[in-house]
């Protein structure tokens, strides 16, 4: 029998309430729930207009963020671009990034790996994107 785990994302447990961001964000984290040793994937569904209060970068590990659906835009450190369905946005380690749904809200796809268990998340910086 082959190694491998199938779940189905919007099962997965929604950490954004236990954070205080719901319901502007609902997000999804099932590395766990899928075994995984290396790669690590999210869902993000960001209501109309709501902006993560924060930013965030990395120590070791790029990410690689697909816009599913809807529209909005993101932040790199002090570039902001817009970004519309199907939007691959490619982020290095050290790259502040934070992301903000249009008026039809956005879902994200994240992809990276090693995962924040390993210590790989840098502390967040709140209200990192001010207007």
């Amino acid at each position: 029998m082959g190694d491998y785990t199938i779940r189905n994302l919007k099962e997965v447990e929604d950490s954004a309430p236990k954070f205080g961001l719901s319901p502007g964000l609902e997000a999804r984290f099932p590395r766990d729930l899928l075994d995984s040793e290396a790669a690590g994937i999210s869902y993000q569904r960001l209501a109309p207009n709501f902006r993560i209060p924060f930013g965030h970068k990395h120590k070791r590990q790029e990410e690689v963020y697909v816009l599913v659906s809807g529209s909005g835009r993101v932040k790199l450190d002090d570039d902001v671009r817009d970004i519309k369905q199907w939007d691959v946005v490619r982020v290095a380690r050290k790259t502040m990034r934070c992301f903000e749904a249009g008026p039809e809200g956005a879902e994200i796809i994240a992809f990276g790996a090693p995962g924040p268990d390993l210590g790989d998340a840098e502390e967040p910086a709140m209200n990192w994107w001010a207007d």
